[in-house]
């Protein structure tokens, strides 16, 4: 199969998925919109839940590539981090299926695919990753900063605002507004305090030992 014709059935994919959700959509709606026979689009995915992760995938691609226009390495990484955010809040309601799968719809939906799923949210965080690590060798952040870690935390924290600021309300910019700022001040002192000592950093290992099962 071609490169564009292969496009066209994801891109149609996207569409379908976002607007009828994985159980409604149906692969003959999306060979329709993408003008090919219900065959050729198993060509470009093994079934449905791989059309899914397709159509996924492609999405995460587009968005990481909007996203990364705001990393420059001149700027403070700070800076960028909350552009990131901030942008990325803005942003997810215009793409549906990420924000599904960040807020973990997905991989309640088809728990087998949880592997797959947790590969695709790895990849939405890249960004603050990268951003993450320049801040690290701008001698911005912390260095004993745990990136991955880091980014995962601060996804979770972009997922709970989604979930408790997601009804329309006449003071819901005015509530994202403070709920940013305050975010802010918290995650500015996380990044750019002290490194951890032996001792804190030891007294966090037993801590954490002790949560383990």
């Amino acid at each position: 199969m071609d490169q564009a014709k292969r496009e066209c059935i994801i891109v149609a994919a996207v569409k379908c998925f976002a607007r009828f959700g994985f159980k409604k959509a149906s692969v003959d709606e999306i060979a329709k919109d993408a003008g090919v026979a219900k065959g050729t689009v198993y060509l470009a995915a093994e079934n449905k839940e791989d059309l899914l992760y397709q159509a996924l995938l492609h999405e995460l691609r587009e968005w990481n590539a909007q996203m990364s226009k705001l990393i420059d390495p001149r700027r403070d990484a700070l800076e960028i981090l909350m552009d990131l955010a901030t942008r990325g809040l803005e942003s997810l309601p215009q793409r549906p299926l990420i924000k599904q799968l960040f807020e973990g719809d997905m991989h309640a939906m088809l728990p087998r695919w949880q592997d797959r799923f947790d590969e695709l949210t790895r990849l939405g965080r890249r960004n603050t990753v990268e951003v993450l690590n320049l801040g690290v060798k701008q001698g911005r952040f912390r260095g004993d900063l745990d990136a991955e870690e880091t980014a995962a935390l601060l996804m979770d924290l972009q997922v709970s605002t989604m979930l408790f600021h997601n009804r329309e309300t006449p003071d819901r910019e005015e509530r994202l507004g403070r709920r940013l700022v305050a975010a802010i001040a918290l995650i500015e002192r996380g990044l750019t305090g002290p490194v951890a000592s032996a001792s804190s950093s030891s007294a966090s290992k037993k801590s954490s030992s002790r949560l383990s099962p």
